[in-house]
């Protein structure tokens, strides 16, 4: 058979197989497409926010071409500066790109044209980038996550100057570059690409994107279903302990959109990667639905990408800086270049929803295409309304069955809660079921640790991941929950933690004075359930809104129990005695508490132990119903730690011997202290008394007694979370009546 037969045979297959080949003719077609640039350039010099946009990115542009093109050969870790120069090559290609559509300035192609040439020039010849540290070395950068984040960001580059460029250079670049980067990162590294992982989506979107452009139907076949036959064993592990290939494991840009993603948008890996993996995401997306409509990915699993967004930005504090949750640096926030992105897109490609434009008038730029047009414009027609973050519970789990992420909010974000009933969330998951943090205003009044690593910062590490993320930020100690016989859930161990996920018992965030979510988690250890409550209360008698903490733990033997509350500012007075050594020892061996150092130990003076401290110029203290056997640990972070990869955080830790017991706990706001005028204002709590007044299998009762001597009782069905189930409960001389899960009274 002659190659002309052949030809024609593959070609008749492939229209078998894939018959709805209708790639949008002409370029570009991804992000920008020929009817948006169009539509921009009617509207230059028209629409404020948009023209700024295109100033500020011209000028980084201009700035970078009068420097001259530098493609070095990779040696560095993140930080460094190759890895620093090749990353900021894709980002300025990406922009150059957009601004020689835009203006029509030829200087603009050939800046790209050049920079792709040097890229082919030298990445015939690369070999693996020198650092090893990666499951999947790059050859760009350390690692192909990295790889791909260049090939997502030049696809759009080369997309922009497509038509401008001579036939013979698009062959030569597609056939000594695209190609083989894609087949690179694609074929010869499945353990990256053929999993369920943002790592994953950034190798499916680049694969896909460059596919699309190139109108290599392989490519993008390989994008959205993965490798079929990819090789790896099952039980495949990444660097972190990560399984990457289990029995019957669903690949490609689908399956990540199916698996990580819960039906109210929630990502499972916490919002820091949801961020990250929203490009990717949302590009891709974007590109198919204007190059392959008849895919409908914007509308896949009921819209998903879409909910996502508003549920990322439901998942940010009053500041816009995203909850730590599972590995997560603290102060990424939604002004980072991955929310300008998801603002944009969110509100053109979806219900154009006024609220995202008030973001985006914060975030104060906008994308240069027809996305970040329609904000601009949006924007400049008075369309904007406030982004009013309310209470809400985000399901976990493709099928929203693996417990929950529960926010509380009172006012003005005036008090946040964020409570952790959810699932171990692949390999940036910690172990810390049943956590939680709190806010003030923006501020962390009970803080989440977050991840041990500094990003990019290249004498931490090579900007990596620390040790101490794994011997400290992701153990159960470094959380505000309940540690066993100091030893995290699940014993520490991946495959076991993936296996489980806690059940959300109830989620009540509409009330006005009382708000209410409660989980439960029976594998953490096995033989021992705990069940956690945590109320946010508005009560007249008190200055701010309050939390009420109830942990209710039952065992089949006895154990030790360290409940730590890793509170942000400097104490301020407790009513307890405490020993304080005169020279610091570690906890404990292993398990997190090899980093905590012990600073003071104490018994329960009464039946109600206090700690107050200052913090961001406002008093808080936490109350607990304590025993005489109780311990009280004062501890901080620093131990096992010569290089200083921690910080120096400080937390109280109740420490119990029981079997079954419950832990009932206030942490109250209230009064400010102003540097300024050196005014204090409310400096002490309001509570004179915490007790569990009642509790067994069914119900729990906690009473709260101010200094007024007025008291007040939280009652809790421990089983019935029926909003309309009623009950009766007799507590002392009293009873109480009540329907639904929970109820606060006068006692």
């Amino acid at each position: 058979m002659n190659l002309k037969n052949s030809m024609a045979i593959f070609l008749l297959v492939i229209g078998f197989a894939f018959p709805a080949l209708t790639l949008a003719e002409g370029h570009p077609n991804l992000i920008l497409t020929k009817a948006g640039v169009e539509k921009i350039r009617a509207n230059l010099g028209k629409v404020p926010l948009f023209d700024a946009s295109l100033k500020s990115l011209q000028e980084e542009v201009d700035a970078e071409i009068a420097l001259g093109i530098d493609t070095p050969i990779p040696k560095d870790f993140s930080g460094g500066y190759t890895h620093e120069r090749h990353k900021r090559n894709f980002q300025i290609a990406q922009k150059a790109g957009a601004l020689f559509q835009i203006l029509e300035d030829e200087k603009y192609a050939r800046y790209v044209r050049d920079m792709l040439m040097q890229y082919e020039a030298m990445y015939k010849n690369l070999p693996l980038h020198p650092q090893e540290r990666s499951y999947s070395r790059g050859k760009l950068f350390w690692q192909c996550l990295n790889d791909s984040n260049w090939l997502v960001y030049m696809s759009q580059a080369y997309d922009a100057i497509y038509e401008w460029l001579p036939q013979e250079q698009r062959s030569t670049l597609e056939k000594n570059l695209f190609r083989p980067f894609a087949d690179f990162i694609s074929l010869e590294n499945p353990q990256f690409f053929n999993r369920v992982h943002n790592h994953s989506t950034w190798g499916n979107a680049a694969v896909g994107m460059i596919g699309l452009v190139m109108k290599d139907e392989e490519l993008i076949q390989r994008a959205l279903y993965g490798i079929e036959d990819d090789g790896l064993p099952i039980g495949t592990k990444d660097n972190d302990g990560g399984i990457i290939k289990v029995e019957g494991q669903k690949k490609g840009f689908f399956a990540n959109l199916e698996e990580p993603f819960s039906p109210d948008g929630y990502y499972t890996e916490g919002p820091y990667y949801q961020r990250y993996a929203m490009s990717p995401f949302l590009i891709f997306a974007v590109g198919l639905h204007n190059a392959r409509p008849e895919f409908k990915v914007l509308e896949h699993k009921d819209g998903v990408l879409l909910k996502a967004v508003d549920a990322l930005l439901n998942l940010a504090d009053a500041d816009g800086e995203f909850f730590p949750l599972n590995d997560g640096q603290k102060g990424m926030s939604y002004y980072s270049r991955e929310l300008v992105t998801a603002v944009d897109l969110a509100y053109h490609y979806g219900d154009q929803n006024p609220q995202l434009l008030s973001i985006a008038e914060k975030q104060g730029q906008v994308l240069l295409d027809e996305s970040g047009l329609s904000v601009a414009l949006g924007i400049q027609q008075g369309k904007a309304e406030p982004f009013v973050k309310k209470s809400v519970n985000l399901r976990d789990g493709p099928d929203g069955k693996q417990g929950s992420i529960g926010v509380l909010r009172y006012g003005d974000e005036d008090l946040t809660l964020v409570f952790k009933a959810a699932a171990q969330g692949l390999s940036h998951g910690h172990y810390d079921k049943l956590s939680f943090s709190l806010y003030e205003q923006g501020d962390e009044v009970l803080q989440d640790y977050g991840l041990a690593r500094f990003v990019n910062i290249e004498q931490k590490g090579g900007g990596n991941y620390l040790k101490e993320n794994k011997t400290w930020a992701k153990q159960t100690v470094a959380h505000n929950t309940l540690t066993l016989n100091q030893t995290s859930h699940f014993n520490g161990d991946y495959e076991t933690g993936s296996k489980h996920h806690s059940e959300l018992y109830l989620f009540a965030g509409s009330g006005k004075d009382v708000q209410v979510v409660s989980g439960k988690e029976s594998n953490a250890y096995p033989g021992t359930d705990m069940h956690r409550t945590m109320a946010m209360i508005k009560d007249a008698s008190f200055e701010k809104p309050f939390v009420l903490d109830i942990m209710k733990v039952s065992s089949d033997r006895e154990n030790q129990y360290d409940l730590p509350f890793y509170y942000m500012g400097h104490v301020l007075k407790v009513n307890f005695d405490y020993d304080s050594p005169s020279s610091l020892q570690p906890l404990g061996k292993t398990n997190g508490y090899e980093h905590l150092y012990l600073e003071g130990k104490g018994k329960p003076a009464t039946d109600t132990t206090q700690f107050a401290w200052l913090g961001n110029g406002k008093y808080y203290t936490l109350t607990s119903a304590t025993n005489t056997s109780d311990e009280l640990l004062l501890t901080r972070l620093g131990a096992n730690d010569p290089e200083f990869n921690l910080r120096r955080d400080a937390a109280i830790m109740l420490r119990r011997k029981a079997k079954d017991t419950i832990f009932a706990t206030v942490i109250e706001p209230h009064g400010s202290y102003s540097p300024v005028s050196e005014l204090s204002v409310n400096s002490n709590s309001n509570i004179a008394s915490l007790k569990v007044v009642h509790d067994d299998k069914n119900y729990t009762a906690v009473s709260i007694e101010d200094q007024q001597g007025q008291v007040k009782v939280f009652l809790l069905a421990n089983k019935n979370a029926s909003t309309s189930k009623k009950h009766k409960l007799k507590v002392g001389s009293k009873s109480y009546r009540w329907t639904g899960p929970y109820h606060y009274t006068t006692m």
